[in-house]
């Protein structure tokens, strides 16, 4: 059996930084195939790292992106090894590209690997998603399940 992660990024303090945690909450309360773990990892980077080196056949990143033209605009991504830099491991942060791009380092290697990800209207300090990034939700989780479905979007 296929093993997929799907992993919730962000910083529930800091506004729409908690769109990831959002989107898997919203997630685990519906059913989960056979074979798909669901996990906040919030900003614990080195935890996801680990985990990774359990084996998974596929990651599914939910984060939060860089605001844009469109708050609350959803892109999905396919990211491979050539899109991560080197990046630095923090202990007590959450760099994505540093934790996927460190991972070799540690004895693993990178899944096949998607982002589904919400563009920011606000990652001020801050508990709660403004209004644009909370109405896309729905979309992120509808996108989410088409992946674990499908394999794409």
């Amino acid at each position: 059996m296929n093993k997929t992660l799907v992993a919730g990024i962000g910083n529930l303090f800091l506004g729409d930084d908690g769109f990831g945690p959002e989107v898997v909450r919203h997630l685990v309360a519906g059913p989960v195939p056979p074979g798909v773990r669901v996990v906040d990892y919030g900003i614990r980077g080195m935890h996801l790292a680990y985990d990774l080196l359990d084996g998974y056949d596929r990651l599914i990143l939910v984060d939060a992106l860089p605001g844009g033209e469109a708050p609350g605009e959803i892109v999905v991504l396919e990211i491979g090894p050539d899109d991560l830099g080197p990046g630095e491991f923090d202990a007590h942060g959450m760099n994505p590209a540093a934790v996927l791009g460190g991972l070799s380092r540690l004895g693993g290697t990178l899944p096949p690997t998607y982002l589904v990800g919400c563009r920011v209207a606000t990652v001020a300090e801050g508990i709660g998603l403004s209004p644009p990034v909370a109405a896309a939700v729905p979309a992120a989780v509808d996108e989410v399940r088409t992946l674990l479905i499908t394999g794409r979007s």
